[in-house]
């Protein structure tokens, strides 16, 4: 097969069985790798289990643009059932690990079981191996990352101490040592305590074998062309400089940067907290991912109490773990976001439980003081939830989880379980259905309005007018590319993703048979989070309802909310519960 691996691996962790399979060369073009194989795999062999259950399917992924010369093809995915959300998840990683699994000959890694004891997985091409962990176990990733670097060279990906401890929404860390580029993290929705549930510490792997391109001319023809387009974009040498954290101003002033748990739009000191700010400060140097020109990537050095150096921090990090929890020095949100990536936390479900946990504190709900503006305070509780100690054994359940505890669901920011991301979507109307819909709950990644509505390209601003069609469209388009796998970041059009997928592989897909295999695979995932007990998607936190203090008409207004719910379900052609009917399902052929 031109442009996969075309092998699976899959490795029962409790009987220590290993097992290589060849990738089912239909279902590659039928759902092109990534998010969207991974989907189908995790629906026809995962069960309606219980995520920290061993037969729960962790899948490590990549796409057949994974690991090329295509730009952005350093990314790879992991899929399973969500501990934080119950349904499906694909989170999405960059780094290196992606492209050195490919060269190991391999598409997919399929990890089921439970092992008796902890271990690591080492992979050098056809040589699988597992090893003991327990010497590795309760270590942070970084000492870990760098034992293994030291001892096999390779790529690495590893869990903290919240892994181990089943914090549902510890991630996947990678290339933490600083080695080789930038680190990454699969951050969303709870991979690293799937990983953690069972006892497997790490994974190193190395390969040697190189990919193959069923057209190599038209291959070279496609990557230069989208190269000269990621040349010419304006917006990249912004994003080069400045990484995410250029988004810091645009969104304060446009009054939707999340502050006080979600209380305002508007951060007072923003300016201190920027990308601009980051640059003149803390920066040391850009970093990129594999395969890739526009390197976002910040290696940064902060001082708070000590001297740290850490990969970013990025947008995300900085709005939930700074103006979120209101505090305004990058020095100490990038100390909070090295104690995050050591222990393996998703830097913004943690910053939303923080925001979440001083409220709760403020209306006495928790006897523990916790206030905004308080990093030391925040660091403390940082790691109180990595190892469970006190309030934080609460906390590492997530917001919806603690809400229904101690009380507070009103300023519990999350939908279906996964906790919002750094844009309010009463400042950007369209995030409230794009987060409402999401397949893996509150997330940003998969229909992003918000620059769209900032420019006025979608209008009237504060209203719903083109949002579902808006959301639904984007929706397909990135599953889409999840599945290739490549970056958010690259600024290419359909017609380029589907001249480098054809390139290489030798289909020939249409764009509009593309965006079709996109849609495909966006009712794929909802397939499975029905069977998982989705229904329709009308839980908006009661926050959204109430205005921003800085302008009465960023409110999201219930009946026209449900009334581009039902415009978005009629679009996908679902029922009014969301369910995808049996003529959709075979116009797609699922």
């Amino acid at each position: 097969m031109y442009g996969y691996a075309g092998k699976l691996l899959q490795i029962d962790l409790k009987s220590e069985q290993i097992e290589e399979e060849k990738l089912d060369e239909k279902l590659a073009e039928k759902f092109i790798g990534g998010k969207g194989l991974g989907a189908k795999i995790l629906y026809d062999l995962g069960e309606n289990t219980n995520p920290f259950d061993p037969s729960n399917l962790l899948i490590l992924g990549t796409g057949p643009l994974t690991g090329t010369r295509a730009p952005t093809s350093g990314r790879w995915v992991v899929v399973t059932k969500s501990p934080l959300t119950g349904l499906f998840l694909d989170s999405h990683c960059g780094g290196f690990f992606g492209m050195e699994m490919k060269k190991a000959g391999y598409d997919f890694i399929i990890l089921k079981g439970r092992a008796e004891e902890p271990v690591y997985l080492f992979i050098n091409d056809d040589d699988v191996k597992i090893e003991d962990a327990g010497h590795l176990w309760g270590k942070g990733s970084f000492e870990v990352e760098e034992f293994l670097y030291q001892k096999y060279g390779g790529k690495t990906i590893s869990i903290g101490p919240a892994g181990e401890r089943l914090v549902r929404y510890a991630c996947i860390n990678t290339g933490s040592h600083g080695h080789h580029g930038r680190a990454g993290h699969a951050g969303r929705g709870g991979a690293g305590a799937v990983m953690g549930s069972k006892n497997l510490k790490a994974v190193v792997i190395k390969g040697s074998r190189k990919i193959k391109y069923e057209n190599p001319e038209k291959f070279d023809e496609a990557v230069k062309k989208a190269n000269e387009i990621i040349k010419k974009n304006d917006f990249i040498p912004l994003r080069r400089k400045y990484g995410t954290p250029v988004w810091i101003n645009p969104v304060n002033e446009a009054g939707l940067l999340p502050t006080k748990n979600f209380s305002e739009g508007i951060f007072e000191k923003a300016g201190e907290i920027s990308g601009e700010r980051m640059r003149e400060e803390i920066v040391v140097k850009n970093r990129a991912c594999f395969g890739c020109s526009i390197a976002c990537g910040k290696l940064s050095e902060v001082n708070f109490g000590k001297k740290v150096e850490i990969e970013g921090p990025e947008y995300e990090t900085i709005a939930m773990l700074g103006s979120n929890c209101g505090n305004d020095s990058l020095d100490a949100i990038g100390y909070l976001n090295y104690l995050c990536d050591d222990y393996g936390l998703d830097t913004i479900s943690t910053g939303n439980v923080i925001g979440y946990a001083i409220e709760c504190s403020k209306k006495g709900l928790i006897k523990e003081k916790l206030d905004f503006g308080d990093p030391g305070g925040h660091a403390e509780l940082i790691k109180k939830i990595a190892f469970r100690k006190g309030i934080g054994d609460l906390l590492a359940e997530g917001v919806k989880i603690s809400s229904e505890k101690i009380g507070g669901k009103e300023y519990a920011m999350q939908i279906n379980g996964m906790e919002f991301p750094g844009y309010d979507p009463r400042g950007a109307w369209g995030m409230a259905l794009a987060y409402a819909t999401s397949d893996r709950g509150a997330c940003h990644q998969r229909a992003w309005t918000v620059n769209a509505e900032m420019k006025g390209e979608l209008k009237p601003r504060f209203s719903m007018e083109g949002r579902a069609k808006w959301v639904k469209e984007a929706q397909d388009e990135r599953a889409a590319c999840y599945s290739l796998v490549l970056c958010d970041f690259a600024p290419l059009k359909v017609e380029n993703f589907v001249e480098l997928l054809n390139a290489a592989t030798g289909f020939n897909y249409s764009k509009e048979e593309y965006l079709i295999a996109g849609e495909r695979i966006w009712n794929m995932t909802r397939l499975f989070n029905i069977r998982e007990g989705i229904k329709r998607d009308n839980r908006l936190p009661q926050r959204l309802h109430q205005p921003l203090p800085d302008n009465e008409e960023k409110v999201i207004k219930k009946k026209e909310f449900e009334e581009a719910l039902d415009e978005y379900y009629k679009l996908r052609e679902w029922d009014k519960n969301g369910r995808p009917t049996k003529e959709k399902l075979k116009e797609l052929e699922i």
